[in-house]
């Protein structure tokens, strides 16, 4: 758990805009005349529209993406009854999390009364509101009460998520608990310690996954739930036990397969984990204090399967996990409620994610890495961008499977990009790459094999079809770093050019020689350079023993590409290579050259970039539209850079007049089309939607991308190598293991094109 003081928290909701949430309009309200659409009389339409057919308020309003968070603050976690304001921050953050988790707007609503009948009727009155409500810290019983009554008198999606949530979640990863452990979920003995809210709806779905009810002890803090008490209501007696002779948690759990914890901390001890079964598992969920520690608990029992509610230890049981994305994909369909197949789906689905290869922004997230399914990992964490996909869609359709859905989905491809698209980063482009790479995967060589990025990138292109590695190394070092990071080499062949054959070292370094001997290169340096790996592997490419080549990594930039363009060269036709990156926007791809090579290029030789791009570009089935910016508007002033800007894109129009390239021009211009029509209506880049930029210099394109990737949220994919005779792409000092399976993607794509 992270650490802080309590002037801490205060400042972080006090300071700037008091509380965590605003609404911010979606329609433009700059002029008279927005405001008479928005208002009187514009309004008036939607309105009649909606009073003739009610479910066009999910066409005119927002409503089909409101929720409704709603406490009377009785059961606030670890506070307890605080009352509806003082629940209101809780409420806040809840809002907070379904925004950024699932991009649902909320409201925040605490309801200031005990009474079963004031909370019922205030909620169904202000429900046509909202296209989902979420009830929250309400206390036991009184909670099953209004969540029944509600979700017989409403038609959305409804859910008590202090229930459910740590339901959905804790199944989740009891299944893959229960799995890992060789054991059969029928056949588990379960205790759970807790019997309010929480405690009767896991019990419940528990049961829904296999658990069989005789099998569950529950129990309260008068101790376990059986039938000879005398004190129990109508919930608890549901779970009341026939064995009567067992009383305490002591007596509960010896011989137990799995224990629940949803109390309180330090109520379990080491000696009643010792008495479980073999490869027992413990969940204990009291937060922030769990029932026992996480330390004691593994010292106890070293086959031991854990998991909490903390996020400081492995196997966080976490509620946003399931409560934004069962809401998006229940109100995506209109669902008329929340019922026991969508919770099911949503666990299921949960549970299933866990299984599959952890993204390495996860592992980045977490501190790890190579996170993987097993004791360490039975849930997935709550950074995955996964969850949204995965969780929101098994929902929709259980919601549609099940009868309750009132829109159907027929296309779930556009659906899930749907889904992935509304978390801020538009990746279109890199997924029909990754496609397109996987129809024909090719061969790559990887000169610094023996990094651990390198190994996971590796590791994932093979797993998913993207490309066939061929990695460059010590191949005992290989072996070990892949050991040591739990990192499957499989099929993956180990060259290690300090160790290859004589007469093929001899081979490579004579081609070399033959290339560079009137650059002052003997032919025994020469051989004598085919040790090393980047030569070596430029060779592989050379020689088409292999597709494609990436390195950089652990090197200074210049010192591969000055390898490959000995090696290798560059195109016919072409002056020199350029440096492209990929910006991906909310507003889809753009497209940054020079950003990597070039320091102050010529008028000539910037138009050999924008060709270069443009063809670039083309690979990716886009049309690219191109401005040639400089810091003036066509003439606007005269100097060394818009002169030459000027220039070049004169030699472009008379050279290549199917190209759509215009400039000088400024890069506002260049984005804001009214602002180009209303001043510049001569442009050939009007209405055109411009997506490719061509900079006067090196440091204005890499001083743009680096800010538009820190301050504008953008993610910046390259450098690509552009103009070289093959595939050989340059990693940034440092890439993340994210960008460098988008660059072996596009390496690969590369290699395609030019067959």
């Amino acid at each position: 758990m992270a650490k802080f003081r309590r002037e801490d928290a205060l400042d972080y909701h006090s300071q700037g805009r008091p509380g965590k949430i605003e609404v911010i309009p979606s329609k433009p309200y700059s002029t008279q005349r927005d405001l008479t659409l928005a208002y009187s009389p514009g309004v008036a339409e939607p309105c009649l529209e909606i009073e003739k057919n009610p479910e066009d308020a999910y066409k005119y309003t927002a409503k089909g993406n409101l929720v409704a968070v709603i406490s009377n603050g009785t059961a606030v976690l670890g506070l307890g009854d605080i009352g509806a304001l003082a629940s209101k921050p809780v409420m806040e953050g809840k809002g907070l999390l379904f925004k950024i988790f699932a991009d649902l707007d909320v409201f925040d609503i605490e309801i200031d009364t005990k009474n079963i009948d004031e909370f019922v009727q205030t909620v169904k009155n202000i429900a046509p509101t909202f296209g989902g409500i979420n009830l929250e810290d309400i206390k036991a019983p009184e909670c099953f009460e209004i969540e029944r009554r509600l979700k017989e008198i409403l038609d959305i999606p409804l859910m008590h998520d202090d229930q459910h949530g740590t339901a959905i979640i804790s199944a989740a990863g009891l299944l893959n608990a229960v799995e890992i452990a060789g054991k059969k979920m029928g056949n588990v003995k379960l205790v759970i310690n807790g019997a309010g809210a929480s405690a009767n709806s896991c019990a419940k779905m528990y049961i829904a996954v296999g658990v069989k009810k005789e099998n569950i002890l529950m129990l309260d803090s008068k101790g376990v739930l059986h039938k000879g008490r005398t004190d129990l209501d109508e919930y608890k007696s549901f779970f009341a036990s026939d064995k009567t002779n067992i009383n305490t948690l002591a007596e509960a759990i010896k011989g137990a397969d799995v224990f629940v914890g949803l109390s309180k901390g330090n109520i379990l001890n080491q000696d009643m984990v010792r008495s479980m079964n073999k490869k027992c598992i413990v969940f204990a969920l009291a937060n922030p204090t769990p029932e026992i520690s996480y330390e004691d608990a593994i010292a106890a029992r070293p086959d031991i399967i854990m998991a909490t509610g903390r996020s400081d230890h492995p196997n966080q049981v976490n509620n946003v996990l399931g409560f934004p994305f069962i809401f998006r994909g229940a109100m995506d369909v209109r669902a008329t409620c929340i019922n026991e197949e969508m919770k099911l789906a949503a666990t299921k689905a949960i549970a299933a994610l866990a299984k599959e290869a952890v993204p390495d922004y996860v592992n980045l997230a977490y501190g790890s890495k190579n996170l993987s399914f097993g004791e360490q990992y039975i849930i997935p964490k709550p950074m995955d961008n996964r969850l949204i996909t995965a969780v929101s869609s098994a929902v929709a359709k259980a919601a549609i499977d099940s009868g309750v859905a009132k829109r159907i989905i027929k296309d779930w491809d556009a659906y899930k990009t749907e889904l992935d698209n509304r978390l801020g980063k538009d990746n279109k482009l890199m997924r029909s790459l990754a496609n397109k790479a996987k129809s024909n995967p090719k061969r790559v060589v990887f000169a610094e094999a023996d990094t651990y990025k390198i190994l996971k990138a590796a590791q994932v292109v093979r797993d998913e079809g993207i490309a066939k590695p061929i990695l460059l190394g010590n191949k005992e070092k290989i072996q070990r770093m892949a050991e040591e990071h739990h990192i499957e080499l499989a099929d993956m062949p180990i060259v290690d050019p300090a160790l290859a054959e004589e007469s093929q070292l001899q081979e490579f370094g004579d081609l070399l020689w033959r290339k560079r001997q009137r650059r002052g290169l003997t032919q025994h340096d020469a051989r004598k350079l085919m040790r090393d790996r980047n030569y070596y592997g430029s060779m592989m490419v050379e020689y088409g023993l292999g597709d494609a080549m990436i390195s950089g990594l652990t090197r200074k930039y210049g010192q591969p590409i000055k390898t490959a363009l000995e090696v290798i060269g560059v195109q016919k036709g072409v002056s020199r290579v350029a440096g492209l990156y990929i910006m991906v926007t909310k507003r889809g791809p753009y497209f940054f050259a020079d950003t990597t090579m070039n320091t102050d290029p010529t008028a000539e030789e910037l138009a050999d970039i924008a060709v270069l791009t443009a063809n670039t570009v083309k690979q990716y089935n886009i049309t690219p539209r191109i401005a040639m910016l400089s810091y003036t508007n066509f003439g606007s002033a005269e100097g060394e850079v818009p002169n030459k800007v000027a220039k070049a894109v004169k030699i472009l129009h008379s050279n290549y007049p199917g190209l759509v390239v215009d400039g000088d021009i400024q890069a506002n211009f260049a984005v804001n089309n009214a602002l180009l029509k209303e001043q510049f209506p001569f442009s050939t880049l009007v209405d055109k939607d411009v997506n490719t930029f061509i900079f006067p210099n090196l440091a204005s394109g890499n001083i743009a991308y680096k800010l538009m990737q820190e301050l504008g949220g953008a993610e910046a994919i390259g450098p690509i190598l552009m103009g070289l005779n093959k595939p050989l792409h340059v990693l940034q000092l440092g890439s993340s293991v994210r960008e460098i399976v988008n660059m072996i993607i596009l390496s690969v794509v590369d290699a395609q094109n030019r067959k």
